[in-house]
């Protein structure tokens, strides 16, 4: 047997798996920046068999528990990659035609099991945002009047991002370091099923879209901007490259694979930028930017409408259940959203294409489950919120913890 191009053989065959797997799915790979060795080894190759991929993956969780390469990998290390690869095993199970149910496919992919939240939950937060809003009459159609109404022209949208966005790295510069050398180039996008995406391309650096298919409103900029970069993603991605494949040899670390609990960390953590990098009450910070370049916004009433509102992120997971799980009509759910969500028909019919999208459609967890379960952890401790940017944690470190 030939030696290994990474540090372990183990390693190898984990990046081969997800460059293999990501011939099949578009976007299952979400970034690779490891050996071009490997990755031209695969992209010489056939695509591989659904079935070859099953085996493939279903054998590397046995020889991660057998102690393959156990004098490279310690326990920690083995336990982050078998919770990657069992993730993957079900993605490649799936794609081979196993019928799979969705909330299984949720907890083996991502290390969280969903549940289906009360509606009430939803109604409580209908009645605080009646109590917060300016006006009177119907709540659905005050709200989206009002949401609407915070819409960035277009023509300002990359100057506010740009403001927002170089206060925000100085901010993460002076809270957690960054590494030299690291850079964004931010870029709008269209046509496209999420509101922002980072995609990370190695030697530190991100191309970060944000889609104008719909208004991009002053009440998410902030939170857009953070997630997606400082201290979001590119901050966790670049710090990762340098911290553990840089230092420390870790080639697992540059694939990024969606259906993995790397995600669900990822994307808890980058929910949960905005309030580490700005406090509890981000709106008047944001409130700078969008008046210094022209665009008008009420701090106050955001935050309290942010506030209110927030327990209502869960309707699109409930919406993701009634698709995956119970069956249910394309147009129900939609409507379901409209309802629950508050939500105009276009931005509702907007969400249904995340959650209907092959490569998507159980990615919503990682946000749902994934910002309380990193918050819940974090506890407001910068350290902490450090070690996520930093370390390999699964999800289960942050409930045990």
């Amino acid at each position: 047997m030939s030696a290994p191009i990474t540090d372990s053989s183990i390693v190898d065959r984990y990046l081969e798996l997800g460059l293999r797997m990501g011939r099949h799915i578009d976007g299952f790979v979400d970034a690779y920046y490891g050996p071009d060795a490997l990755s031209q080894r695969v992209s010489a190759e056939p695509v591989a068999a659904s079935d070859f991929l099953v085996a493939s993956a279903g054998q590397l969780v046995v020889d991660l528990d057998a102690g393959i390469d156990d004098d490279i990998l310690d326990a920690s290390r083995r336990r982050w990659l078998r919770a990657q690869v069992t993730g993957m095993h079900t993605s490649a199970r799936k794609m081979a035609g196993e019928n799979i149910t969705y909330v299984d496919e949720v907890e083996w992919c991502y290390g969280v099991r969903p549940t289906f939240r009360d509606e009430s939950q939803f109604e409580a937060a209908h009645a605080r945002l009646d109590a917060v809003l300016p006006g009177t009459g119907a709540i659905r159609e005050r709200i989206i009047e009002w949401r609407e109404a915070q819409a960035i022209p277009v023509e300002r949208l990359e100057a506010v991002l740009r403001s927002i966005a170089e206060d925000f790295r100085e901010r993460t510069q002076r809270q957690f370091g960054l590494p030299e050398g690291e850079h964004i180039v931010w870029e709008l996008a269209t046509n496209q099923p999420w509101s922002g995406f980072n995609y990370y391309e190695g030697n530190l650096q991100s191309r970060v879209a944000i889609n104008t298919d719909l208004p991009v409103l002053a009440t998410t900029i902030g939170h857009l901007v953070a997630h997606e970069a400082y201290p979001g993603h590119h901050t966790e991605h670049s710090r990762k490259e340098s911290g553990l494949v840089r230092s420390r040899g870790w080639q697992e670390e540059s694939i990024f694979c969606v259906g993995t609990p790397q995600c669900l960390i990822a994307e808890g953590l980058a929910d949960l930028a905005l309030e580490i990098i700005a406090g509890d009450v981000p709106d008047s910070l944001v409130a700078e930017h969008l008046r210094s370049n022209g665009v008008a916004f009420d701090p106050e009433i955001a935050h309290a409408v942010r506030v209110a509102s927030e327990s209502m992120d869960a309707v699109r997971a409930n919406a993701a259940w009634l698709l995956h799980e119970d069956d249910a009509d394309v147009d129900d759910v939609v409507a379901y959203i409209e309802r629950w969500g508050l939500l105009p028909h276009e931005r509702a019919s907007k969400a249904i294409e995340f959650l209907t999208s092959p490569t998507w459609r159980a990615y919503i967890s990682c946000y749902v489950e994934g910002l309380p379960l990193c918050r819940n952890w974090v506890g407001g401790d910068p350290a902490r919120f450090a070690t996520l940017l930093s370390e390999q944690v699964v999800p289960a470190d942050l409930v045990s913890a």
